[in-house]
């Protein structure tokens, strides 16, 4: 009897005594916190930056007595398009509106185009004077914009490109063109040789090598590189500024300059709000047609140095 009862006893032990919880399932509930915890700082970095823009495009539909109220307003109560209206009807931002985009897609254009021949050379030939050409293009992107921004001016000034679309373009191409050499050699480092060698024993010339193996597969880097190339010139401010004199060869950026300036217009701040989104809205509207693109660019970009 004092067998069984103690038999009894134990598992009557076993059965009050707490089972912990085995040791990956604690790993497993450790990662489910530290990945809400993440989800949490993630969504409140993105209330933080995304708020500015939420503001600004509130502001461009408010009306001029809802915002200059004392109590700010999160939602416009009475939305109105009249800045969106006033600012398209401008025949000067319309006009400014046409110079961004030329200036810009001249810009990218062309450095796309050599830049990527240029890393194409850098990346699969082997010639004297090579790791000099890669530390100069280095080091052209380490120099301000705006040390550069007075002798490219005076330059300019001299082969008389000054207060031109062109001499801008040429400008650009200044800060462009090292970004493009040095993003598209990665990308064309990546893409290993014996692909190369593999096409031309087929029977591919050195051309058709280039365009049906490096050129297809280099795709997804060249869109990534032309839009962040696009978003750098189309935000360019300081050699627009400083090289365009004339209002009818200007951008939009310096029309946002003026139009906050301006004795016409005032104190306009839905009508500043407006031009900024319109300003924006290319932008953004590139980014987000090409943003599997660009992702999927960036990740291949990232495999090798």
């Amino acid at each position: 009897m004092s067998t069984t009862s103690d038999r009894v006893a134990t598992v009557r032990a076993a059965v009050a005594e707490p089972v912990s919880a085995p040791p990956a399932r604690r790993r497993h509930h450790r990662r489910s916190y530290a990945t809400g915890g993440w989800n949490a700082v993630a969504l409140a970095l993105a209330v933080l930056f995304g708020f500015p823009i939420y503001w600004m495009l509130i502001t461009a539909l408010k009306t001029s007595a809802d915002i200059n109220r004392l109590v700010p307003q999160f939602w416009p109560h009475h939305p109105t398009l009249r800045g969106f209206r006033e600012v398209l009807g401008d025949p000067i931002f319309r006009q400014d509106l046409a110079n961004t985009f030329v200036i810009t897609l001249l810009a990218v254009g062309i450095s796309v185009v050599i830049g990527f021949f240029g890393a194409m050379a850098i990346a699969r030939f082997r010639f004297a004077g090579r790791k000099v050409f890669v530390f100069a293009v280095l080091i052209v992107q380490m120099i301000p914009l705006l040390a550069l921004t007075i002798p490219m001016s005076l330059l300019l000034d001299r082969f008389h490109l000054k207060n031109s679309l062109i001499g801008v373009v040429i400008a650009y191409l200044m800060f462009t063109m090292p970004y493009t050499i040095w993003t598209l050699r990665t990308f064309i480092a990546n893409i290993p040789k014996e692909l190369d060698e593999a096409a031309m024993v087929d029977g591919c010339s050195r051309f058709q090598t280039f365009y049906r193996i490096i050129l297809p597969l280099v795709g997804p880097g060249l869109i990534a590189t032309s839009v962040y190339g696009w978003i750098l010139a189309w935000n360019e401010f300081v050699l627009a500024n400083t090289l365009l004199l004339d209002n009818t060869k200007q951008t939009t950026m310096i029309y946002l300059l003026i139009f906050q300036s301006s004795p016409t217009h005032g104190a306009d701040y839905g009508g500043l709000m407006a031009t900024a989104v319109l300003t924006s809205l290319p932008v953004v509207v590139l980014f987000v047609l090409f943003q599997s693109r660009i992702s999927a660019g960036l990740t291949s970009g990232a495999v090798k140095g």
